[in-house]
């Protein structure tokens, strides 16, 4: 694809562009989504073996939703932590310390004795993997803005959403020959390709020149903290965040829900949730063909639109009382929404934050991970997993989803199809 110019300018502030930086090619694309790529595969390799880590470990169902949970809580305050350090120090030297913590925290689980440790070695899992997803997002932050930030991140999702397709088939099909405690060592090596990858490809994108620039705008201009309670940041952060508690609801449910509700096997439940990652990426490359031929904030709202309709059937069906079966249509049309939303929320998020675009994606990935972290144990609310609960988690998240894209775009828009940032928010 075409490197998009580096761009960083977004109402009256402006950072210079990174001098000496190759900007977005082929191969920094590819680490990156393998950066974005470890959220899912430690999310979603190993749920197809829930039903047997119960027995294993001595737990019941909410013990071992605990240990996707405890990598959530991770994910969410590793967010809090990487993203000002990288904004402070650069973006290399923090996300090679999270991916180190990654791998020595995988390697602690895949030998985890029980399941406490276990949760334990999953938050750490989860602080260090976050180091990829918070510094990468801020990288495309900032080599782009605008539509070219939007290809990029839906581009991402594309390449890094064959995570989703591949993760639940390889764990059914690994579950009877190597274990859960063989998968999360496939997690293990993942995090190490991670590390190796960074080491060998990412280079720094906010060099001491411009992390000086930014100091500079943060004396003259005020506070970042003021662009961060803009409505334009603010409310596509939400948008974003609360569209990614719609998945993370489905994810969290889908082992139970699709194997013991539908009877489904481990490989038949890899393929249908396989299947709807699919659906996912076909759409996010959809978004990305479409950014900046229709404004980014209309792509944004035809995904929660449409995610919400699906919902709201979902809803339907479950008090309808039909067959379970049924289920899993709405589903699919919700998930596979999606890819309209996450890229384009980011961009619209991010391009109105250029001057602390670390800081910005550490916000935004901190409440995703850690409504992902508060939905999980939702849909499990009363001692087993509902589809009630879940359809009443999918559409209450998108409800908020959709007000926040509401308010973070109603603001005079400019001629690319980014909000104009308001100067007191």
């Amino acid at each position: 694809m075409p490197t998009p110019a580096p761009a960083d300018t977004v109402g009256a502030t402006s950072l210079p562009p990174v001098q000496g930086h190759r900007g977005l090619t082929r191969g920094l694309l590819l680490v990156l989504a393998l950066l974005f790529a470890i959220a899912p595969f430690a999310t979603d390799l190993y749920l197809a073996a829930f039903p047997r880590m119960t027995a294993d470990l001595g737990t019941d169902e909410t013990g071992v939703q605990l240990t996707l949970t405890a990598f959530l809580v991770g994910a969410a305050a590793g967010q809090l932590v990487f993203g000002p350090l990288s904004d402070r120090f650069g973006r290399v030297r923090p996300l090679i310390a999270g991916a180190v913590l990654c791998v020595l925290a995988s390697a602690l689980a895949a030998f985890a004795p029980t399941v406490g440790v276990l949760v334990a070695a999953r938050v750490a899992q989860g602080l260090g993997g976050a180091a990829g997803m918070v510094i990468g997002r801020a990288v495309v932050a900032d080599l782009a803005t605008g539509a070219a930030a939007a290809r990029a991140l839906s581009l991402l999702m594309i390449v890094g959403g064959l995570a989703p397709v591949v993760a639940p088939l390889a764990g059914s099909l690994l579950v009877e020959p190597i274990g859960w405690r063989g998968i999360l060592g496939v997690v293990l090596a993942l995090a190490v390709v991670m590390l190796v990858a960074v080491l060998a490809v990412v280079r720094e994108s906010h060099p001491p020149a411009r992390r000086a620039a930014a100091r500079e705008l943060r004396a003259r201009s005020g506070s970042t903290a003021r662009d961060l309670r803009s409505r334009t940041y603010v409310g596509n952060t939400l948008a974003f965040a609360f569209g990614f508690a719609v998945m993370m609801a489905y994810i969290s449910a889908s082992p139970f829900l699709y194997q013991e509700l539908m009877g489904l096997g481990e490989v038949q439940y890899g393929l249908l949730f396989g299947v709807n990652a699919l659906l996912l990426a076909v759409v996010s490359g959809v978004s990305a063909r479409l950014a900046g031929r229709f404004p980014l904030h209309r792509l944004l709202f035809a995904g929660l639109g449409t995610t919400l309709v699906a919902s709201v059937a979902l809803l339907a069906l479950v008090l309808a009382d039909v067959p379970v079966g049924w289920f899993a249509v709405p589903i699919a049309v919700a998930v596979a929404a999606l890819g309209l939303v996450m890229g384009n929320g980011t961009a619209l998020a991010l391009s109105a934050v250029p001057r602390a675009a670390g800081s910005a994606s550490a916000l935004l990935g901190a409440l995703q991970f850690a409504l992902a972290a508060l939905v999980s144990p939702l849909v499990s609310l009363g001692g087993g997993t509902s589809p009630l609960n879940l359809a009443v988690v999918m559409v209450a998240s998108a409800v908020v989803a959709l007000g926040g894209a509401a308010f973070g775009n109603s603001v005079r828009r400019t001629g690319t199809g980014v909000p104009a940032q308001r100067r007191h928010g």
